[in-house]
């Protein structure tokens, strides 16, 4: 497991493309965030919107970003060959599997843990200036407030599960233009599909289950008990998603042809 870690980490650190992507997740994920806080406001008291949700916008674009981030590092392999080099080096498949696994994770939480920071800090310096005061029921965004750190960290952790819910999906199509196509599909698609079913019970169980929408209720500070979700059992469910991918990507690696 040691020469697979240390080759996934070679290989990662030694291109471009991987630094620029981090760098890019990190400066969206925050800069969404900052233009949305901005174009919100708060005009009375009992506006009933949901501040740290609000900071936080920019995650649902962030997690494009390390999808793409994820499905490079199985895709681009399989489309220069490279593959074949690094299971001849290292036979086992789960390993190599799970090396790009811690590899894709690290990658992912130097991207998410400041640009989520940002997106933070970014809702308590301009928020106040939007009408969310104190005078209207809103305390400046801190961490020292339970609900907005467990949003703040649980939108860390949703990141790193969609990048290894893109990884797992990677490996089992390998083929890098299909696996962003896909993973995107998953994140955007199921709840757009969720949004426009009619039945409200159906929609109730779409949002349960689909990943990102599932995922993401972790942000949600008002309102949880009327959720379709909680927020860590919805984190919950995109563990599952990301466990489930990356089991079936074990399997055809381990039993399919390079």
């Amino acid at each position: 497991m040691g020469t697979a870690l240390h080759a996934e980490w070679t290989k990662l650190r030694t291109v471009a493309g991987p630094y620029w992507l981090v760098a890019t997740a990190a400066v969206l994920t925050a800069g969404l965030s900052a233009a949305t806080v901005a174009a919100v406001t708060c005009a009375d008291t009992g506006c009933g919107l949901d501040a740290p949700r609000i900071a936080l916008t920019g995650v649902q674009i962030g997690q494009a970003v390390v999808a793409v981030l994820a499905v490079m590092v199985v895709g681009d392999e399989y489309r220069t060959g490279m593959i074949r080099t690094t299971l001849a080096a290292v036979p086992s498949r789960v390993a190599v599997l799970a090396a790009k696994g811690v590899v894709v994770a690290g990658a992912t939480l130097a991207a998410a843990v400041p640009g989520v920071l940002g997106a933070w800090l970014a809702g308590r310096l301009i928020m106040p200036g939007q009408g969310f005061t104190a005078a209207h029921g809103y305390a400046p965004l801190s961490l020292t407030d339970g609900p907005t750190l467990r949003a703040v960290a649980g939108s860390v952790l949703y990141l790193t599960l969609v990048a290894l819910l893109s990884l797992g999906l990677a490996a089992a199509v390998r083929d890098a233009p299909t696996g962003v196509g896909v993973v995107l599909g998953v994140l955007y698609l199921a709840p757009i599909l969720a949004a426009v079913v009619s039945d409200p019970d159906w929609e109730r169980r779409l949002r349960q289950i689909t990943p990102s929408t599932a995922g993401l209720s972790v942000q949600h500070t008002l309102d949880v008990a009327s959720l379709p979700i909680g927020p860590w059992p919805g984190l919950g469910v995109l563990a599952l998603w990301a466990a489930g991918a990356l089991l079936l990507g074990g399997l055809l690696l381990r039993f399919r042809d390079a």
